[in-house]
């Protein structure tokens, strides 16, 4: 004859065995996932994501030669007639179209990988925080295009043409590949993070923490600020690179004080 359980004084023993049965299901709902598992679903959502990667070189690379131009084009159009980019090892121009290939293929995979990054986090989230989760791609992302655009259209362009005027005289201008390649890479990164400023502060001020009066009174702190991250930021160390690098993030600044102060929680009586 087996011995059943006796229940506790304050549960049922129906109760008892459900709410074991739950605690051994990892899928029961309300059931909590272990370390282990979220180990294992961070790598399913990982190697989704390389896949993807793939996948977009794959589909990208047969374009390779006209991205690769593009993203060249603010160079050549800077440097003085006759002069070319020049580089200096035999792979190097090999490797910088894998690079090339590598970074269309991430662009092109960016909206699944951004899915995969949400279905990770998506569980740990309240009801109004996954509310905020779609303009928040959404302006990240409008945010990331305009400061592709802005390094690849303004800054850039204007950089090469700020150092190109020393070739003068004996001074010759021989722009090398990688050198070029990895200006513009750091210096496109670098706008991307500025230009997500504005994004930032809607989101900061719609929960409350940051206000446009509080963001205008250490008005003077961020400046000083802005300019420290400018020289951390801008890939070069002239000086002429760490104001073009500061420049737009005080203006970027100033417009956020205005989306504060349109957006931000109003106080209550």
């Amino acid at each position: 004859m087996a011995l059943v359980p006796f229940p506790g004084p304050h549960q049922s023993g129906a109760h008892a065995l459900a709410t074991n049965d739950e605690d051994d299901d990892p899928l029961a709902p309300g059931a909590k996932m272990s370390f282990l598992e979220h180990l294992d679903e961070l790598r399913k959502r990982i190697v989704r994501s390389c896949l993807a990667v793939a996948f977009g070189i794959l589909a990208t690379f047969y374009w390779i030669q006209p991205i690769f131009n593009f993203i060249l084009a603010p160079t050549r159009r800077a440097l003085p007639p006759g002069v070319k980019l020049i580089y200096t090892q035999p792979g190097e121009a090999f490797s910088l179209y894998i690079t090339v290939a590598l970074i269309a293929g991430a662009v092109v995979a960016a909206p699944f990988i951004m899915y995969q990054v949400w279905m990770f986090i998506a569980p740990g989230l309240y009801a109004r925080e996954k509310r905020l989760v779609i303009p928040f791609v959404t302006l990240t992302t409008l945010g990331t295009l305009a400061g592709v655009l802005f390094t690849h259209y303004v800054m850039f362009p204007a950089m090469m043409a700020f150092f190109v005027k020393f070739s003068a005289g004996r001074l010759k201008f021989l722009p090398r590949l990688e050198d070029t390649f990895d200006l513009y890479l750091n210096m496109l990164l670098g706008m991307v993070v500025v230009f997500q400023i504005p994004t930032v502060v809607l989101f900061l001020a719609k929960i409350g923490v940051v206000t446009a009066r509080l963001l205008w009174r250490h008005f003077q702190y961020a400046i000083l600020i802005i300019f420290v991250l400018g020289a951390v930021l801008s890939p070069g160390t002239d000086v002429m690179s760490q104001l073009m690098m500061a420049g737009p993030m005080t203006i970027l600044y100033v417009f956020s004080i205005g989306i504060a102060w349109v957006f931000g929680k109003r106080k209550t009586a």
